[in-house]
């Protein structure tokens, strides 16, 4: 079995038949048909289950699909670093950002590597903070902003900043009201469980007695933004992604007692494969542009991080309205 067949493979995984994965290849489907049929054989195991709908993968395809995009990416990578050995650095990083953060960095992170390092390739993708640790993982992705430190789990992570998270609500609202008292009036909308913000907020919130029994749940920022502004609830977010509608008076925002919300954001790599000279340039680049961003204000709310495990793990605490903030006990 040879690199060519394992992209073979793939893109009949990916495509879901062999006719479009052959037009994809530019190759005949009968000769594309015969390089899986002599994997299948080397490897003893069906790979592909052929139905009226397309082809889907066995669980032995399954398998080898995500090892062949680790072993795909790794040769890339390799290739590409012995050719710029000795020259500046070249080839394609690929770079995970969760939605709240894609639209704040990826515009002055593409332009700064472009007018540093113009033989880098950038591949922006955008996704929940869980897929982005299993794309680390799986080596499909290079590089990645996460809100968890994962350094114990074949993840290696560097703090970058920690961000406030405000409580947001409609117009009109009395934003003098402690934020539990908005809560439990306005009544939340929140992502789904599978969110990292919401599991975050799963567990810290009800140590502040306070239920999450969401009115909306949505895994879309835009819309949980509109929907607050048109009086359905309230909502938790960092104040960055709030800024067009609050400078419109779309929004307002109410902040919860010191030492309030907040979540760290790391840089996060693989620990199972060398980052490359292209990927450790696009990281200084990054590091750079969150300096700048959050130096300028650019990034309200945000503060350089100091310490590599910093305030993810601090307790929040809400503001009872009597000027006592509940503090979590534990």
């Amino acid at each position: 079995m040879d690199l060519r067949q394992l992209r073979y493979f793939l893109a009949i995984v990916e495509e879901g038949s062999f006719s479009s994965a052959a037009k994809r290849l530019n190759i005949a489907q009968p000769a594309l048909s015969l390089h899986v049929r002599r994997m299948e054989e080397q490897l003893g195991t069906p790979l592909l289950l052929r139905g009226p709908h397309g082809v889907r993968e066995t669980e032995a395809g399954a398998l080898l699909a995500r090892r062949a995009r680790g072993l795909l990416a790794e040769w890339e990578r390799s290739t590409e670093e012995v050719r710029s050995l000795g020259q500046e650095p070249v080839g394609t990083v690929r770079l995970g950002l969760p939605g709240t953060v894609s639209g704040l960095l990826s515009l002055p992170l593409i332009l700064q590597c472009r007018a540093r390092h113009p033989k880098i390739k950038i591949i922006v993708t955008e996704a929940m903070s869980g897929f982005l640790r299993e794309w680390l993982l799986d080596g499909r992705v290079e590089l990645a902003l996460l809100y968890a430190d994962l350094r114990d789990a074949g993840v290696q992570s560097r703090a970058l900043v920690t961000e406030e998270l405000v409580l947001l609500v409609p117009p009109g609202a009395d934003v003098a009201q402690a934020p539990a008292r908005l809560i439990a009036d306005l009544g939340l909308i929140l992502p789904s469980g599978a969110h990292g913000l919401r599991m975050m907020l799963d567990s810290w919130l009800p140590r502040q007695g306070i239920k999450v029994d969401p009115v909306i749940e949505i895994d879309s920022f835009g819309s949980i933004k509109q929907l607050v502004e048109n009086g359905y609830g309230c909502s938790i977010l960092p104040e960055h992604v709030l800024r067009d509608a609050l400078a419109a008076g779309r929004l307002q925002v109410a902040r919860f007692a010191p030492p309030g919300l907040s979540r760290g954001v790391w840089m996060a790599q693989s620990t199972a494969r060398p980052m490359t000279r292209a990927a450790g340039a696009v990281s200084d680049v990054l590091v750079a542009v969150v300096e700048q961003l959050v130096q300028s204000g650019d990034w309200p709310g945000a503060a350089l991080a100091r310490d590599p495990r910093p305030q993810s793990k601090t307790p929040a605490s809400f503001d009872t309205g009597a000027g006592y903030p509940i503090a979590d006990k534990t």
